[in-house]
């Protein structure tokens, strides 16, 4: 993680450290026969009784909580740029119509102006006065002319003026949004930093043959979880072929192992599990939503039977996490903090459904 995001985190330590689920009773994991140097002070009440796979399940609970508040960050960073280009527009065109309006009432002083010249009588009253039958045809015309003129010049100050009145409302009205996406924005980035600060701290607790135990059963799981989606055959059921934007995006997100998770981030150094995927796509000439949610809801559903390299596969009933097949039954992804992007089986976690970015272009 960047500097300033581990420093928040550290900030988000302190906070949680009173109220975290660590702590359980003191005399539960004491030591009853101290040595003489002593380890660190949770590691011998960790290695006495600490049930690992209880562990375990807490860290994916937080990483869990992690990964959905990073879904609702990314929505409320992804708005609070929409929303911010639409003020920047609409200030736009309040400066134009604040120029076009000052430009209308520049043409309506000039009339003005020539209507006091011409004695402070109006043109009807000129032409009656003329003695020339063809002066008074041809400024007959003129004055229908000038009314229409006049009547057309009001007439665009007056929606010049309800223009700008209406831009002023929708501007106000957009950074309303803004701030309040703002406020949703920080809200998720506690959340995030709680959730992760609460897993950190978990873990840190644990002595090095512990933290090498909890790494051993958490591919334990995963393999479990895939040997089991294996074993049910379908695997003989998906022979699809990538469309040619699926290997574009594939090679992308392959060309990523080994780099960091980090929250919010889309690369080039860090991705977080959307960012990975969107960015990939985007690589390959498509642009897709930025949260696994959204990339859940707005990009079409596929069968799993008939997954392709570069379909995209949601995990969990809430679309927390999400990870692009790769063929073989295998899928790249950003994990979660502390991993890096990394090759996995496409079953090693429940599978909501599966989604495809691009046009149904590939050979099925």
């Amino acid at each position: 993680m960047g500097t300033g995001k581990r420093g928040l985190i550290a900030t988000a330590v302190a906070v949680v450290c009173a109220v975290t689920v660590l702590a359980a009773p003191g005399t539960a994991f004491a030591n009853p026969t101290p040595t003489p140097s002593p380890t660190p002070s949770a590691g011998p009440a960790l290695a006495a009784g600490k049930d690992l796979e209880a562990v375990r399940k807490k860290l994916d609970k937080l990483y869990r909580a992690a990964g959905r508040a990073t879904d609702e960050y990314n929505a409320a960073e992804e708005k609070a740029d929409k929303q911010s280009a639409e003020v920047v527009e609409l200030a736009k065109k309040i400066v134009k119509g604040q120029e076009k309006l000052r430009k209308l009432k520049d043409r309506a002083g000039a009339a003005a102006a020539a209507q006091y010249r011409g004695g402070g009588l109006p043109p009807e009253a000129h032409l009656v006065l003329s003695d020339d039958p063809q002066d008074f045809l041809d400024g007959a015309g003129r004055v229908r002319e000038g009314h229409h003129a006049t009547k057309g010049l009001l007439g665009e100050l007056t929606r010049t003026q309800e223009d700008l009145e209406q831009y002023a409302k929708d501007a106000s009205a957009q950074w309303k949004k803004l701030e309040a996406g703002r406020k949703a924005k920080a809200a998720a980035q506690k959340k995030i930093e709680k959730q992760i600060a609460q897993a950190e701290k978990l873990e840190s607790a644990l002595q090095q043959e512990e933290q090498e135990r909890l790494a051993e059963l958490e591919k334990e799981a995963a393999n479990k979880a895939q040997t089991a989606w294996l074993d049910s055959g379908i695997l003989d059921e998906i022979d699809g072929k990538a469309s040619e934007q699926g290997k574009k995006a594939v090679q992308y997100a392959t060309a990523q192992i080994g780099k960091p998770y980090q929250w919010g981030a889309e690369g080039p150094k860090t991705y977080d599990c959307s960012g990975l995927t969107s960015q990939a796509w985007l690589s390959a000439g498509r642009g897709i939503p930025r949260t696994s949610q959204e990339q859940w809801k707005r990009l079409r559903h596929i069968d799993i039977q008939d997954m392709r390299p570069g379909d995209l596969i949601i995990y969990f009933g809430d679309a927390s996490h999400v990870a692009m097949y790769i063929g073989d039954g295998a899928m790249v992804h950003a994990p979660r903090p502390g991993r890096t992007v990394t090759i996995a089986g496409a079953g090693s976690m429940p599978i909501l459904g599966v989604v495809r970015p691009d046009a149904d272009t590939g050979t099925n």
